[in-house]
């Protein structure tokens, strides 16, 4: 169910019943949550496409060198730092280390990352109109959401048969712990090469957007009680 399309539908209702009722009451408020819904829908919609004449849309194609520079970084410095591979390598009882990196994803913090996304969003120009709907705290909802995906997609990364086919042969090479990190980044370095700005777009829509109807919900919502607010004040 969209809800940005619920909620400037039920506005333009609003206002519709006001024209034909001729009652400014309800005029004023349609057309007001008209404008928070139609408002923040913008808003949204500029983050991920490039809006012409629109100074700072598109922020996050724009930014998608960022994202893999941020991606990277994560990997290498949280996953496979020396102590992690020291303890990924080690042999208990003549058992070879399971090479699934799930549990290791599961219990990584991934709060930096979506730390660095929000701070790419509110370092650049859109940065200032999200502002306007409560900057930051407007995008915490977000959070759990984003880094439930964020780890089933290096779940599904590092599952991938070429990843795993690597470590199994450089376990056996001397040197593996220098080795192996230089290895490693070279695959991520290629797989984020293989990255687009569209598919960087579509990754991170897919994780956020759907929870980001809600800012058209309630600018819809405040929209209205803001348009009942100045139509009594007009009145009285």
């Amino acid at each position: 169910m969209n809800k940005s399309i619920i909620t400037n539908s039920l506005a333009i209702l609003v206002v519709i019943a006001g024209f034909t009722l001729k009652n400014e009451l309800v005029l004023t408020i349609g057309l007001f949550a008209l404008s928070g819904a139609i408002t923040n829908w913008l808003a949204i919609h500029m983050l991920f496409e490039k809006v012409p004449g629109l100074y700072g849309s598109g922020v996050i194609p724009a930014r998608f060198e960022d994202f893999k520079l941020a991606i990277r970084n994560l990997m290498m410095e949280q996953f496979f730092t020396e102590e992690n591979i020291d303890r990924f390598l080690r042999v208990s009882d003549g058992v070879k280390p399971d090479l699934h990196l799930a549990p290791v994803i599961e219990k990584v913090d991934l709060s930096p990352s979506f730390d660095t996304l929000i701070k790419v969003i509110m370092e650049s120009s859109f940065g200032s109109m999200l502002g306007m709907f409560g900057g930051e705290k407007a995008l915490t909802p977000l959070k759990e959401p984003f880094i439930e995906n964020m780890k089933k997609s290096l779940i599904e990364m590092t599952q991938s048969e070429a990843f795993l086919e690597l470590l199994r042969n450089e376990l056996e090479q001397p040197d593996v712990m220098k080795d192996i990190r230089e290895k490693v980044e070279d695959i991520i370095e290629k797989r984020l090469e293989e990255l687009t700005p569209q598919l960087v777009k579509e990754i991170i829509q897919d994780m956020i957007k759907q929870h980001l109807g809600w800012l058209v919900v309630w600018g819809g919502v405040f929209g209205g009680l803001i348009g009942l607010a100045a139509a009594l004040i007009t009145v009285s």
